[in-house]
């Protein structure tokens, strides 16, 4: 059938945006006020930016809002949980403005893809299989046993995890949990499982071959620089409100608890691995180094139901994810999902551990096709503008989805961006530089700043020409101006109002939702500072506990200030009496290693500390004077010389400036 717009919708909501839109007539979204934490209201420049967008995509396509209530039992009305403390962890209402037509601060696009994230609470997906929505950043899905449940993505804490399966059971009445499959090594997919294990210790655990090393590693070494940025990308800061944040596109946001972790009891390494949980049958598919360096989908044959994880969503995901972390391949990526079609050609029934399941044969494939189509014309057309000699940023401008991706709401940039995917394409084959001198070895930003002022006649020409430019709409433009002014002058307020604004813009015209977070999120320190308290680790001493203590030792190593340890040498024993196990820290050169084995002879000094009180050290529980003088632990040795070591090492600041200098 064909629109009045050629176009039309081919996957990814639920929840039918009334955008007023028909043949010719364009929409008018509701305007807004400024917001409690200071955001301008949105611009003329803005508006028309986002009718465009109304105009140019069927947002009136109903089949994603009709698969996202489909089989729906009960909505989870009121959901919210709390730590023991009464700190709130999930609020779904805080997201009940997510209603009716787009408002002029928010993309409609996005609208919509929230709207469809709104749908919550338990729903069956075929018969034996079930979904819990809405709880969490991801899904916790269930597999009926012979006799009992098998969870799918215990979610990301034990407060969330308790309260949907909680749930789950108030509806479908008591069953034990007889299986656990965590399908990869993110954080939102594992870290509720203690709280759905049963007691008796009879919980099957299955996680894809190198989950544990994972789990545990990727925010150790690199947490604090990850955590802080993560509050840009999630918006953890911002109000929920049209003017805030509105969800991650992949969700609505991740819930921040207490998670944890557990050690698996099976391992799935090959393709093709069959096996038997609680009766049913499962056909895996290790997917290693796609969405996460550790992660599995699974077929059940005699449903043929096809759980894609992670490897497959109803959006573009990220190839290089904005709080940082590895760039991911885009064409092993691409590999997988083909893969899937070619051993699963039976599927009748999609369902993954984000957004709602999809149901027929034809639209499943068709789906997985242009998921598939879409890391791959990425990861190709990068390399085709590259070998012409384009530049990262010029491929990014340029680059443009075909019709039949771009048209499909599930490769549409709610999470995952076009622009910063062939980036990241780009930065995996040939790295940060881009082959021209003049990248090579740049001036720092802020000497950079200081000079590209002065050569425009100081602060008041930056002020003039920016000011300018925002009357016309060229957002990008003034914060690329006024970052360098804010960074030559970082007490000059009204250049930091200015850029506030123009990020307000950005983030009200942006279709990712991380996109949005950033720059709103900029926006807002930016009127009022850094935040006083960033995203401690206090709370995750159950997944800490099961962190390898060598990890910990890597980021001591990290931790430690090269000027300070300049023509230092020391050697340290490292003795945890409760796991009989000694780690030697040796400092030489200005550099730390360490390895397990037995003590060294000539240390300087031996700790004998427990695993647990270590742990209270590293989390700033337990201050590490205090310790070293207590009676907890005793010392052989130089205590002058630990106390010294220890004075080498530059704690983390997990509230660093991001957007001034």
């Amino acid at each position: 059938m064909q629109t009045c717009l050629n176009v039309r919708a081919l996957t990814l909501s639920a929840f039918l945006l009334s955008i007023l839109m028909g043949c010719g007539v364009e929409p008018t979204p509701i305007q807004v006020s400024t917001g409690s934490q200071g955001n301008s209201a949105p611009t003329p420049s803005t508006l028309a930016m986002n009718q465009g967008v109304a105009a140019s995509l069927d947002l009136k396509d109903p089949q994603d809002f009709n698969d996202a209530r489909r089989g729906l039992i009960a909505r989870a009305e009121d959901l919210q949980v709390n730590m023991a403390d009464g700190s709130a962890v999930w609020n779904l209402s805080d997201y009940d403005f997510i209603h009716g037509d787009a408002p002029a601060s928010v993309n409609p696009s996005l609208w919509r893809q929230e709207r469809l994230n709104n749908i919550h609470g338990l729903f069956e997906v075929t018969q034996g299989v079930y979904q819990l929505r809405g709880f969490d950043l991801s899904n916790m899905s269930i597999i009926e046993g012979e006799r009992g449940w098998i969870l799918v993505d215990p979610l990301t804490t034990r407060e969330t995890a308790a309260a949907a399966l909680a749930f789950a059971r108030q509806q479908l009445g008591y069953r034990p949990v007889t299986a656990v499959i965590i399908t990869h090594s993110h954080i939102d997919h594992f870290g509720g499982v203690l709280a759905v294990l049963e007691e008796n210790g009879e919980t099957e655990i299955i996680a894809p071959q190198g989950f544990m090393s994972e789990a545990t590693s990727e925010n150790v070494i690199a947490g604090t620089t990850m955590s802080r940025r993560s509050m840009f990308m999630y918006g953890s800061q911002l109000e929920r409100s049209a003017l805030g944040h509105v969800g991650s596109g992949l969700g609505k946001g991740p819930a921040f608890g207490s998670p944890g972790l557990a050690t698996p009891t099976r391992i799935i390494s090959q393709t093709g691995e069959k096996a038997k949980i609680d009766g049913i049958n499962f056909i895996f598919q290790n997917a290693a180094g796609s969405e996460a360096p550790a992660e599995l989908t699974f077929y059940l044959p005699e449903k043929k139901a096809f759980c894609g994880a992670e490897v497959v969503s109803r959006n573009m995901h990220n190839l290089y994810t904005l709080r940082g972390a590895h760039v991911r391949d885009a064409r092993k990526w691409s590999y997988y999902i083909n893969e899937a079609i070619e051993i699963f050609p039976e599927m009748e029934v999609y369902f993954a551990s984000h957004h709602w399941p999809m149901w027929g044969n034809d639209d499943i494939v068709d789906f997985l096709k242009k998921q598939r189509d879409g890391y791959r014309y990425i990861h190709d057309q990068t390399l085709r503008l590259a070998s012409q000699g384009h530049t990262p940023g010029e491929i990014a401008e340029t680059i443009r989805l075909p019709t039949a991706l771009r048209n499909s709401f599930a490769n549409r940039g709610y999470y995952g961006t076009l622009k910063h995917n062939s980036r990241a394409v780009y930065q995996r084959y040939f790295g940060w530089y881009d082959g021209n001198p003049a990248s090579l070895d740049p001036l720092p930003e802020v000497e950079s700043s200081k000079r590209y002022v002065a050569a425009m006649g100081g602060s008041d020409g930056v002020m003039a020409t920016a000011k300018s430019a925002f009357d016309s709409g060229e957002y990008r433009w003034v914060a690329e101006l006024l970052n360098h002014l804010v960074f030559a002058e970082p007490n000059h307020t009204e250049a930091k109002m200015l850029l506030a604004q123009s990020y307000d813009q950005l983030g009200y015209q942006a279709e990712s939702g991380p996109w949005r977070d950033v720059y709103l999120t900029g926006a807002l320190e930016l009127r009022r500072g850094p935040p006083s308290q960033g995203l401690g680790i206090a709370n995750a001493v159950d997944l800490i506990r099961q962190t390898p203590i060598s990890e910990f030792m890597q980021l001591i190593a990290v931790m430690l200030n090269g000027e300070k340890a300049d023509g230092e040498s020391y050697v340290f024993n490292f003795t945890f009496t409760d796991l009989a196990e000694t780690y030697i820290l040796s400092l030489e050169n200005a550099v730390l290693h360490q390895r397990n084995g037995e003590p060294a002879i000539n240390a300087n000094a031996t700790l004998r500390i427990t695993h647990e009180l270590f742990i209270s050290m590293l989390v700033g529980q337990a201050g590490i004077k205090e310790t070293l003088f207590s009676d907890d632990i005793s010392i052989e040795g130089s205590r002058l010389d630990l106390l010294q070591f220890f004075a080498m090492l530059d704690p983390p600041d997990d509230v660093f400036n991001i957007v001034t200098p």
